[in-house]
């Protein structure tokens, strides 16, 4: 659903995918409060690759341990929902909600205690998307599969 403005609605949670990283179809809760995307990864590796450097991460997600890699675009503190001060991988990627892509940077984080395994934060949703908390699940999920 695309409004007058040309922004996309989204609900409150969404089904997303990372193509880049082979994740489809991912539940993500759609988080106004927070400045940055974040995805439940575990940290396996950082090393060099053509002189940049990259992060080797295991996302699991459906039952499946899904094995990923991404250039580390940077390290960064953010702030948890608890409060506690946490040093994070950035990693920047293709994020498709609905009919969207565009490259969205993503931390990675431990987020097991969740109830969403990702969440998209208000830089990824700034000048795209508008959102509608009172819905869920209004953008279709072509690749849901």
């Amino acid at each position: 659903m695309i409004g007058s403005d040309g922004l996309i609605l989204v609900g409150w949670r969404e089904r997303v995918s990372l193509p880049k990283l082979g994740l489809r179809a991912i539940p993500a809760k759609i988080d106004t409060g927070a400045r940055t995307s974040s995805l439940h990864a575990e940290v396996l590796e950082e090393f060099t690759r053509d002189g940049r450097q990259w992060v080797r991460f295991a996302v699991d997600w459906g039952g499946v341990r899904h094995p990923c890699e991404a250039v580390r675009m940077d390290r960064r503190g953010v702030r948890s929902s608890n409060g506690d001060l946490q040093r994070r991988l950035v990693i920047k990627t293709p994020l498709q909600i609905g009919s969207l892509t565009f490259r969205a940077e993503i931390t990675l984080a431990d987020r097991s205690s969740m109830q969403f395994p990702m969440l998209i934060g208000r830089t990824a949703l700034r000048r795209r998307m508008v959102v509608d908390s009172g819905h869920s699940w209004l953008q279709s999920c072509t690749d849901c599969g």
